[in-house]
């Protein structure tokens, strides 16, 4: 476990966050200017309140959910009764201005906010819209997180920030949308982070599978779009089926792990026992973090549930005071991945999240966080997420070493994502 000492000076480390250069001078882009009609960050949950029914009053709230039990009437008995939709059906863009309107600043001051999420449901919602009703039948949900890449380091806490996306793919009762962030600065936007998530429809009161809209494909390029979205489908299901928790390693990992595992024997014991850690290595063991959030109302989603965007959040800052604690200075957000919801947080849960840095190379580091619910009545744990990070800084990193053959299977899996990591941005 990390010191006192290297616990405290991580909680500043995180403050500098944003850039703690020259504030920008040029962060004020023309298409935020006063006049411009264009749809604010702060208005993207109200038009999905709107859009299912919900209300910010809690008792309101109860009572408009409740009542989309009677909106299953309108939904479709198969896809072919649906009309289809274009990929600019979908297509949503929503602006920060923290350049144009400098009162937004402190409210956003923290960059790791969580609206992307927000956004992409909206963006499903507008791809399955039927104008001819004034609320949808369908609760859109979260299923995965595919991918977030970081395409800068720095964000500008003075610059507008313009997210934009749309529907990528569908299935049945799937859709998977693209979300792309870009900042305003030195005159021009650049690209920030780009993300791309699997959402599912399912039925007003969220307990069976709906169908969605098909998607019509209208250019080239949008064909090239839509069969990427196929690629990532058929990697996601050959990734679940070779998981560790299901097959064994491959020959090449099991190689790796027994040459790990000669490396940390005592030469002069001559003892399958008897382990020494080698030379700028860490035992796993000692590379671990703990928290517990208690999940509170005010950070419900529109269908009552603890907002997703919220346990991505605790997960990343669990993840990064990890990874600050390991190296010893300020981590930078490579790319998150892989992240799947395999069960809703509840009001009032009692969450606990476990760090672990798994894998490291270079100037790496690879952390898993998983995180479950504790039911205090029963005892019982329940998963709900399992989070993967990659950070990187500007020097080597030691390197973590498995002793038990359950962190063995850790490291390779780490490794795994890792890999994945750096193919999909080479």
């Amino acid at each position: 476990m990390f010191s006192p000492r290297v616990l405290k000076s991580a909680s500043s480390l995180m403050c500098r966050g944003l850039s703690t250069g020259q504030m920008c001078r040029q962060g004020k882009a023309p298409d935020m200017a006063d006049g411009n009609t264009f749809l604010l960050v702060s208005n993207v949950r109200n038009r999905l309140r709107e859009i299912v029914g919900a209300s910010t009053n809690w008792k309101d709230h109860q009572q408009a959910l409740a009542e989309r039990a009677s909106l299953s009437q309108y939904l479709a008995q198969s896809q072919d009764e649906l009309p289809a939709k274009t990929m600019k059906d979908s297509a949503v863009e929503a602006h920060l201005p923290l350049g144009s309107q400098p009162a937004l600043r402190e409210k956003y001051l923290n960059y790791h906010n969580s609206f992307h999420s927000c956004l992409l449901v909206l963006i499903c919602y507008s791809h399955t819209w039927n104008k001819e009703l004034k609320r949808s039948p369908l609760s859109i949900v979260t299923a995965l997180v595919d991918k977030i890449d970081l395409r800068k380091n720095i964000i500008y806490p003075d610059c507008d920030i313009k997210f934009t996306g749309h529907v990528t793919w569908v299935g049945k009762t799937s859709i998977e949308a693209k979300m792309h962030m870009s900042q305003y600065h030195d005159g021009a936007y650049t690209n920030v982070l780009d993300a791309t998530f699997v959402m599912v429809a399912r039925d007003p009161e969220n307990k069976r599978a709906a169908f969605i809209n098909p998607l019509k494909l209208e250019s080239p390029e949008e064909e090239a779009i839509f069969q990427q979205g196929e690629i990532n489908k058929t990697r996601r299901v050959e990734l679940s089926t070779a998981s560790l928790l299901k097959v064994a390693p491959t020959a090449e990992e099991r190689t790796l792990i027994h040459n790990l595992f000669l490396n940390t024997l005592d030469t002069q014991t001559v003892s399958f026992r008897s382990r020494i850690l080698p030379p700028n290595s860490v035992w796993m063991e000692d590379c671990k973090m703990k928290g517990l959030e208690i999940c509170h109302p005010q950070e419900r989603n529109i269908f009552n549930r603890i907002f997703g965007g919220f346990l991505m959040r605790k997960a990343y800052e669990l993840g990064w005071a990890n990874a600050c604690a390991f190296v010893g200075c300020r981590p930078t957000l490579v790319a998150v991945d892989d992240i799947i919801f395999r069960k809703p947080v509840e009001i009032g849960s009692l969450l606990l999240l476990s760090s672990q840095v798994c894998y490291t190379e270079g100037m790496h580091i690879q952390v898993r966080v998983h995180t479950e619910v504790l039911d205090p009545l029963t005892r019982q744990h329940s998963t709900t997420n399992v989070f993967h990070f990659t950070f990187c800084i500007d020097n080597d990193i030691p390197s973590v070493v498995p002793q038990s053959y359950g962190e063995s299977m850790l490291y390779l899996d780490g490794k795994r994502h890792f890999d994945e990591t750096m193919r999909s941005q080479g």
